[in-house]
């Protein structure tokens, strides 16, 4: 276990250390205050009754960061490992394959938390100012960042294993964005199923992130989209370790 938070703290360290860590970091920070301003002229207009981050959700500044920011974050978990030549080394210290992958993930996800933090910041900046507790509970604050972190880990299992099997850090960051933005469009083909019964129509609901990630923003947590997420991610971790312990076979 201390070889594991040894390089928990290794991998999340190296994100501060390098120029990308920084570029997420501002970029993410930039399309944040813009959702802020978004949400200050949406809330400014029209009253609304709905919660606060369901406005915020409403905008593209979500998947925009999503989407974008998860690939640039994990692109370098194996990858740049293989290039520079110290993939091998690792492997060899006392830890095994399952450790390594969990502690890339772990950093990963744990960085892909932080630079979320800024946005609880506007949304009780909001609070605040508009001096109504009833636009932003702390429930469905909660409910939100539990679907940010679902999808996070999602992503950043995928992200892991685009960077797992190649030594490019562009093509792992290119896999991992055509995966995920894969996923994404799946949510408006079920838009199609909507209306129908059946099988096709029970997958695509199951596959719709967008509709999931606005139930989290209402506030309601449903357990199928979080055993979806969870599922998902094991799997893609599953897969990431089986490529890691295939350097033996070579």
């Amino acid at each position: 276990m201390q070889a594991y938070w040894t390089l928990v703290k290794r991998e999340l360290g190296a994100h501060f250390v390098s120029w990308t860590g920084y570029v997420v970091i501002a970029a993410v920070l930039l399309l944040l205050g813009s959702s802020f301003a978004h949400l200050l002229l949406a809330l400014n207009g029209e009253a609304t009754d709905r919660p606060v981050t369901e406005v915020f959700y409403g905008t593209m500044y979500f998947w925009l960061i999503l989407l974008v920011a998860s690939p640039i974050i994990t692109m370098r978990a194996f990858a740049l490992e293989k290039y520079s030549g110290t993939f091998e080394t690792l492997m060899t210290t006392p830890v095994s394959d399952l450790q390594v992958v969990l502690a890339k993930f772990t950093g990963s996800i744990l960085f892909y938390i932080l630079i979320w933090l800024p946005l609880l910041a506007c949304l009780f900046i909001v609070r605040h100012y508009s001096h109504d507790s009833s636009v932003l509970d702390t429930g469905t604050v909660g409910a939100t960042y539990l679907g940010i972190v679902l999808l996070g880990a999602m992503y950043m299992s995928i992200g892991c294993f685009a960077s797992a099997i190649t030594r490019s850090q562009i093509i792992a960051a290119m896999v991992s964005f055509a995966t995920g933005i894969s996923l994404f469009l799946l949510s408006f083909v079920s838009v199609v199923f909507t209306a129908q019964t059946g099988w096709k129509a029970q997958l695509f609901t199951h596959l719709g992130l967008v509709e999931h990630m606005q139930d989290f923003a209402r506030g309601v947590v449903d357990t199928r989209p979080v055993v979806f997420y969870l599922s998902f991610t094991v799997f893609f971790l599953f897969l990431t370790v089986k490529v890691v312990e295939s350097r033996r076979w070579k």
